[in-house]
């Protein structure tokens, strides 16, 4: 998406400047979209595509009910029943075998009614045993058939932003300067392992957005507050570039575990910045060169092209940020829902895993949900700074 050419959003007189207002949102742990979404869009880093064979047919064994079957014609057609039925049992035993579950006997019925409830039985127990299960499929083309299964972290179309300024803010307080090292830490992680945008790298989707409300900010004239909104503007741009060079330095990282155990809980906050560093540092341990992009969909280009099948990139709801308080970030967050209200789906971290004759890479969402969780609290921890250090 060309961020600097599309200006469907700009159409929107009530997205730009005005005074500050209660704020439209009651749950402050992330900040959820308007409009439910459905599905997915490219991120900035692609995982290993899987895909079906040839000219398989998706879902044909997919059944809401039973003893129902909705038959597929290519499948009627087969030829080779025997050898279809062969090639779907060995692919259900090695998937049985890698989720650990017992699957119902159904080889000793009849085709079709055999495979249509063996997908049946798998689907009710992946969805019991399985976190962040999705969906099973079963795909044929000329030479096998097979099941595959694709299990999805839900975002719960939220925006995951990080508020910089309550840093910037402890830093220059003498009683959470510590707070602040030890945050800064968790951020260096997010910014340069996690690879979470940063609004003031050039070409990221916050940086347009801030560019464009500045833009239409200085353009109007008439308004007779205009100077202290360009204002607020400067002032996003000095704590964002002056954290950015913080969180850019790598001994944030080098004495992450230092600041950790020499941290000292004084009183809640403290203990929730201590908890949430902890995360971040098992995270950093655990998963020492993951992006937080490695699973994002993938999209073929002729998908693109096609504005109903658009979808929102995980690079759009997942940032720092300057704040999420105030005029200027409720301008921007309207600006966000007006656009994103047009796409019909949302990406989120995806795996595929294809049941047939390769290898099957152990691969899972654990560290996405880690760090999804991680980002929830730090937005939290963040948004709530003022309100904990008035009590």
């Amino acid at each position: 998406m060309n961020y600097a050419t599309d200006n469907h959003i700009g159409n929107s007189a009530t997205a730009r400047a005005k005074k500050t207002k209660t704020a439209s949102r009651t749950a402050h742990r992330v900040y959820a979209l308007d409009a439910e979404t459905k599905r997915c869009r490219r991120g900035t880093e692609r995982q290993t595509k899987v895909s079906a064979f040839g000219d398989a047919t998706d879902g044909f064994l997919r059944v809401s009910f039973l003893p129902r079957l909705q038959e597929n014609k290519t499948l009627q057609a087969c030829q080779d029943i025997s050898k279809m039925e062969s090639d779907f049992y060995a692919s259900l035993a090695s998937l049985a075998g890698h989720y650990h579950i017992v699957p119902l006997p159904t080889s000793h019925f009849e085709y079709p009614y055999n495979m249509a409830l063996a997908v049946s039985d798998l689907e009710e127990k992946l969805k019991k045993n399985v976190g962040n299960f999705s969906e099973l499929r079963a795909i044929q083309d000329s030479h096998r058939t097979c099941l595959l299964s694709e299990e999805k972290y839900s975002t719960g179309t939220t925006l995951y932003y990080i508020p910089i300024e309550p840093i910037y803010q402890m830093l220059k307080d003498h009683e959470r300067r510590k707070n602040a090292h030890l945050l800064l830490s968790v951020c260096s992680y997010l910014y340069h392992i996690a690879d979470v945008p940063y609004f003031r790298q050039q070409g990221s989707y916050l940086y347009w957005l801030y560019e464009m409300h500045r833009e239409w900010t200085e353009q109007d004239e008439d308004r007779e507050e205009n100077e202290r909104y360009v204002r607020e503007f400067d002032k996003a741009e000095l704590i964002g570039d002056c954290i950015e060079k913080k969180i850019f330095s790598p001994m944030n990282l080098t004495f992450f575990e230092k600041r950790l155990n020499g941290f000292k809980s004084r009183d809640n906050f403290d203990k929730q910045c201590l908890d949430t560093a902890k995360k971040a540092f098992a995270l950093f341990t655990d998963y020492p060169n993951e992006s937080i992009f490695r699973n994002a969909p993938t999209h073929d280009e002729e998908e693109d092209e096609d504005t109903e099948s658009e979808s929102i990139g995980m690079e759009k709801y997942i940032s720092f940020i300057s704040d999420t308080k105030g005029w200027l970030y409720e301008s921007i967050e309207e600006s966000i829902n007006n656009e994103f209200n047009e796409y019909g789906a949302m990406d989120e971290p995806t795996i595929l895993k294809c049941f047939d004759d390769s290898e099957l890479t152990e691969n899972s969402l654990d560290f996405e949900s880690r760090l999804f969780n991680l980002l929830d609290d730090m937005c939290a921890l963040l948004y709530n700074y003022k309100y904990q250090e008035n009590e």
